[in-house]
C-alpha cells in the first residue's frame, strides 16, 4: 500500500504550503450521493477504502478512517499496510468531533472541499468544533495530489416511457410550483439526482447501478431550468422538453441573478460552492418539495413496480432451480449465473447495485463484493448470502435469500429462523397511519434480542422506481426520521445477523405501503409484499415458530408457486412445487 501513503504524504506537503492542519474527505459528491462518480471517489482514492459510507481525516501526524458497522471488516482488510487507522462509528472509538478536540490544536484549520460538503454539514461541524479547531471550505486541493482525476460523465439521456412514469414532467413542475405557492416562494434550486431524474422523467448512467446524471433543476414561477451538459441529448429532441436546458457549470451564475426573491433550498443537499449564491436571497430552507412527491409512488409506478419484481421473481426462480446445492462453485460464478438469467427478461436495463454473494465467513461482511483475485469456492457445508437486484424498465428491485449448501448447523437453523421471524412480523403488521419507521424497527429485532442477538444496520431503506435502490426520505431502522410511512412508499425488509469469521444471514423482500382499513379510531395501514421467491425451507426450524408464522410463511409461498408456475421455465416447476410447498411442524 506504498501508493496510499505517498498520496497522504504528496497531500501533507499541499496543506502545510496552503497553511492548512489537516484535510476532510466526505466521500460524496456536488450533489451529496450516496453512491458517486469515479471523479468523486475521493474517500477510495486517498484512503483504499472502497466502501459508500465513511469519513477520512489526513492530519500532518494522522490518518483516520471512521465507518460504521456494515464496513468494519471490510475497511480494516483495504487499508492494512497503509497509515490509515479504522475508528467504528457508533462505538466506544472517540468519532470524528471528539478525536479533533483530543488531538488538533484549537486554532487548527481543517480544509473541506467547498464542493464536497452541504451548506447543512458545514455548519454542523463548524458549530459543534465552537472554540476549538474550524473547518475553511476550499477548491481543488485533492486535484493537486490526484493527476488525471476523471471528469465529470457525460453519458446519453433517454426518456422514461410514461405508461411506467405516470405523469408527465409537465404535470410534476406544476405540483412543485404550487407547492412553492403554498410556501410563499418564488423558486427552488435542487440539486438532488434522483429527485431531478424523477421530476424531468429522464435517465442516464452517470453513476454505476444508479440511472441518474450529473445535473441541477431551477424552477421558479415562470421558468424552468435543467443544468447538464446539452451533449447529452442525442436520442431526445431537446426543443420538446418542459424546461430549458443550460450547461452545468452555469447554475451558481443564475442563482447570483435572483435579487430579492425568496426561494427554497435544501442545505443538506446544496454544497458550500453555492453558499454566497443562495443566502444572497430571502430563502426558506427544508427537505426539496420532490423528494416526498417521488417517494409516493403513483399507480402506474407501483404497477411498473409490481411488473419488475414478477419479471424478477422468474429469473431468480430459474436460477434457483438450476442450482445444485451440492455441487462445487464459486462466488462469482453464482453472480454470473443469476445475471443471466435476469438478461433474459423482458425491460431487463441491468443491475441495481453491484451484487453481494458471500460464502461462510464473506457473508458475515455486510457489504462483501467477491472480486475477480478475491473470491470463495463454494464446498461442503455453508450459507451463502445473495443480496442483488435489478433495473428494469418498469421499476428497481432489491432482493436477499440466504441459501443453504451441503447441510445446516443446528445453530445455523435457529439463527435463520429467529431472522425470518423479524422480517415476517415486520411485513405483516398493520399500523396506524402517522407511523414512523422507527417505530416498527424492533418488529423486526425482538426475536434476536430475545436470543441476546441483533443487527447494526437499518432494517428497511426506500427503492426508488427505475432509480436509485436507495431512496429517502423514510427508512425502517433505530434513526429518529421524523416521517410517516405513507400510501405507495416502497421499502424494504430485510433484518439480518451476522457471526464474524463465521456465517451471515438476510432476508429481504421489498414491501409498499398500502391503504388497509378505517376505524372509529382512525385510518391504518398495512404493507403490501412485492418480492416473490421462495425462502430457504431447509434453514426454517418450525420449533421457533407459532402456527400464525407457519400459515404465514405457507400462505406466501401459495402465493409465490400460483404466480410463477406457468412462467417460469418448464424445467423449473419441479424445483418450485419443492420450494413452495407446505412446511408443517415437526
Amino acid at each position: 500500500m506504498k501508493e496510499i501513503n505517498q498520496r497522504v504524504e504528496n497531500l501533507r506537503k499541499i496543506l502545510k504550503q496552503k497553511g492548512f492542519d489537516a484535510y476532510y474527505v466526505s466521500g460524496s459528491d456536488p450533489h451529496q450521493s450516496e453512491y458517486v462518480a469515479p471523479r468523486w471517489r475521493t474517500r477510495h482514492f486517498i484512503s483504499g477504502f472502497s466502501g459508500s459510507a465513511g469519513t477520512v481525516l489526513v492530519t500532518m501526524n494522522d490518518a483516520v478512517l471512521w465507518t460504521d458497522s456494515r464496513y468494519f471488516i471490510q475497511a480494516a482488510n483495504e487499508i492494512k499496510d497503509t497509515c490509515f487507522k479504522m475508528l467504528r462509528q457508533d462505538t466506544e472509538d472517540p468519532d470524528m468531533i471528539s478525536w479533533i478536540k483530543s488531538n488538533l490544536k484549537k486554532d487548527a484549520k481543517i480544509a473541506v472541499e467547498a464542493s464536497e460538503i452541504s451548506i447543512a454539514s458545514f455548519d454542523e461541524l463548524n458549530s459543534k468544533l465552537y472554540g476549538s479547531a474550524r473547518f475553511v471550505p476550499v477548491e481543488g486541493i485533492l486535484d493537486e495530489v490526484w493527476p488525471g482525476r476523471p471528469s465529470v460523465p457525460e453519458t446519453v439521456i433517454t426518456q422514461m416511457k410514461l405508461e411506467y412514469a405516470g405523469k408527465t414532467a409537465e404535470d410534476k413542475i406544476a405540483s412543485v410550483r404550487k407547492s412553492l405557492e403554498e410556501k410563499g416562494c418564488f423558486w427552488t434550486f435542487i440539486a438532488s439526482l434522483d429527485d431531478i431524474a424523477w421530476l424531468t422523467n429522464l435517465r442516464a448512467d452517470d453513476i454505476m447501478y444508479n440511472p441518474v446524471f450529473y445535473s441541477y433543476m431551477f424552477i421558479s414561477m415562470d421558468r424552468a431550468v435543467l443544468f447538464t451538459s446539452k451533449k447529452r441529448f442525442a436520442e431526445l429532441d431537446a426543443s420538446s422538453l418542459p424546461f430549458e436546458i443550460m450547461d452545468y457549470e452555469e447554475a451558481c451564475n443564475m442563482l447570483l441573478l435572483l435579487a430579492d426573491k425568496k426561494g427554497y433550498y435544501n442545505p443538506e443537499r446544496i454544497v458550500m460552492s453555492f453558499e454566497s449564491a443562495v443566502k444572497k436571497n430571502p430563502c426558506s430552507t427544508g427537505s426539496d418539495i420532490t423528494t416526498l412527491m417521488k417517494a409516493k409512488k403513483n399507480a402506474l409506478e407501483m404497477e411498473g413496480m409490481r411488473r419488475a419484481h414478477f419479471e424478477d421473481a422468474v429469473a431468480f426462480v430459474n436460477f434457483l432451480a438450476k442450482l445444485d446445492p451440492m455441487k462445487k462453485t464459486d462466488e462469482l460464478e453464482i453472480e454470473e449465473k443469476l445475471e443471466n438469467e435476469r438478461k433474459r427478461r423482458p425491460l431487463y436495463l441491468g443491475p441495481s447495485f453491484s451484487t453481494i454473494a458471500g460464502f461462510k465467513e464473506n457473508g458475515a461482511m455486510c457489504h462483501y463484493r467477491a472480486l475477480k483475485d478475491n473470491y470463495k469456492t463454494i464446498e461442503g457445508n455453508g450459507l451463502l448470502v445473495l443480496d442483488s437486484g435489478g433495473q428494469y424498465e418498469c421499476g428497481t428491485t432489491d432482493i436477499t435469500r440466504t441459501l443453504l449448501f451441503g447441510q445446516a448447523e443446528e445453530d445455523e437453523r435457529r439463527d435463520y429462523t429467529l431472522v425470518l421471524k423479524g422480517h415476517l412480523a415486520l411485513a405483516f403488521q398493520r399500523f396506524y397511519k402517522g407511523t414512523r419507521g422507527v417505530q416498527l424497527d424492533v418488529l423486526a429485532k425482538q426475536f434476536l434480542w430475545q436470543s441476546g442477538q441483533t443487527f447494526y444496520h437499518g432494517t428497511g431503506h426506500g427503492v426508488g422506481c427505475r432509480l436509485n435502490v436507495h431512496e429517502g426520505p423514510m427508512r425502517i431502522s433505530s434513526a429518529l426520521i421524523d416521517v410517516p410511512l405513507e400510501e405507495g412508499m416502497v421499502i424494504s425488509d430485510e433484518p439480518g445477523l451476522y457471526k464474524e469469521g463465521r456465517y451471515g444471514i438476510r432476508i429481504e423482500n421489498l414491501i409498499a405501503v398500502k391503504d388497509d382499513v378505517e376505524t372509529e379510531f382512525g385510518k391504518f395501514l398495512s404493507f403490501e409484499v412485492l418480492t416473490m421467491v421462495p425462502y430457504e425451507k431447509r434453514l426454517i426450524d418450525t420449533r421457533y415458530l407459532s402456527d400464525v408464522e407457519i400459515n404465514a410463511i405457507n400462505s406466501y409461498h401459495k402465493w409465490v408457486y400460483e404466480t410463477l408456475k406457468d412462467h417460469v421455465d418448464e424445467s423449473s416447476v419441479p424445483y418450485l412445487e419443492s420450494a413452495t410447498s407446505p412446511i408443517v411442524r415437526k
